[in-house]
């Protein structure tokens, strides 16, 4: 099976979940490499009161044994504090009083559309899914894809660059994602941070939120990633369909992005050098792919992320149970969840990659994969 991940559970049940297939053999896998990432989706200026409540902590169930990846799936839970909160409403089994049903839907979320789809008529069976909690499970899977492409020396970063009307300039963001965890926003400039941290405060003062922008860049890819071939073998429409995946995210670009469609074509190739024997690169405008594929430049990746829906100045709706004008229903929520939204988008962009990387090399062991990919790099060059 393919190198990818599934994932089950809702927003107040009893934990998240995520299965990840096609994980070779004789990975060193622990979890504190899990732990560590599902930390950073957690930090972030803006978060709401969930993040006092859970402490993510992994838990393995299966495809790891004394340090190692065995071949087969490997099965992580993470358990949900706030279940204990929760246990009644949220109880598998018929409870003796059901809770008052929701329905008053939050426009710009996933709720009226999925009552109307799946035929509920309490809004909770929609919204538990479609939280971001469920992201949880995305981090743990994506961390299990970080440690794989760590062992061929591919790292993968995120920067925040913009937030509502604050924003930094996205090369410089690029040049220094490696440094963003130093920031309560993800920004690496330390004056920026705190300009966006005013932001967030004023949009909280008003009962609102803010959304931004972000960028991942995954470098130490080798050229040959994805594939011309076949429009599904694209690696940046699959790395597109990833990110977009992610809970309110609007729009993905690449490189300089829209920037692009301004410039004419001698203003955007990246033009191919000749440096002490090696083939270079003139510039990086493209964000490292070409026809689909990664040509050995860093992966540039950028998402535009909305505001979140809930929001503490409830806005216009219907109750759907008397059909008559409304305010929408209101959770506990985030001011501002772009900083773990970038995280989570290192988790989406690390999990293609290591699909794509175990297409070209194999992956059954650690051990054909290492000399399969050295073979490949001996062979171009590099």
């Amino acid at each position: 099976m393919k190198f990818g991940f599934s994932t089950a559970g809702e927003s107040h049940g009893p934990a998240e979940v995520a299965i990840v297939h096609g994980v070779p053999a004789g990975l060193g896998l622990l979890a504190e490499d899990i732990d560590r990432d599902l930390a950073r989706r957690q930090r972030g200026y803006g978060r709401g009161g969930r993040q006092k409540i859970e402490q993510d902590r992994v838990e393995f169930l299966g495809g790891v044994r004394h340090g190692y990846t065995l071949g087969s799936p490997v099965a992580m839970l993470v358990r949900n504090r706030d279940y204990a909160n929760w246990e009644e409403r949220m109880n598998p089994a018929p409870v003796e009083r059901p809770p008052e049903k929701i329905t008053l839907p939050r426009p710009g979320h996933a709720d009226l559309a999925g009552m109307q789809k799946y035929a509920h008529d309490d809004l909770r069976n929609v919204l538990e899914r479609s939280s971001a909690r469920e992201t949880t499970a995305r981090v743990a899977a994506g961390a299990v894809a970080r440690k794989l492409l760590g062992e061929f020396g591919i790292t993968v970063h995120s920067a925040v660059y913009r937030i509502g009307g604050v924003a930094y300039p996205r090369e410089l963001a690029v040049r220094d994602a490696a440094k963003a965890d130093a920031s309560e926003v993800r920004c690496p400039d330390p004056e920026i941070t705190e300009r966006m941290k005013a932001e967030i405060d004023a949009a909280r003062y008003a009962r609102d939120a803010l959304g931004g922008e972000f960028v991942v860049v995954a470098e130490g890819c080798p050229p040959g990633l994805g594939s011309y071939v076949d429009w599904r073998d694209k690696l940046d429409a699959r790395l597109a369909a990833a990110v977009m995946s992610i809970n309110a995210i609007k729009g993905v670009d690449f490189g300089l992005g829209f920037g692009l469609a301004a410039r004419r074509s001698s203003e955007v190739q990246d033009e191919i050098l000749l440096e002490d024997g090696r083939l270079a690169r003139a510039s990086n405008r493209l964000g490292g792919l070409e026809g689909g594929m990664t040509n050995g430049e860093p992966v540039v990746i950028s998402a535009a992320m909305k505001p979140i829906s809930t929001i503490a100045r409830a806005l216009r709706t219907v109750d759907l149970s008397a059909m008559e004008p409304a305010r929408a229903f209101r959770e506990r929520a985030d001011s501002c969840a772009v900083p773990a939204a970038a995280v989570i988008g290192e988790a989406m962009v690390a999990v293609v990659l290591a699909e794509a990387f175990l297409e070209k090399f194999g992956q059954d062991n650690m051990t054909d994969i290492r000399a399969s990919y050295e073979a490949y790099l001996g062979r171009i060059g590099r």
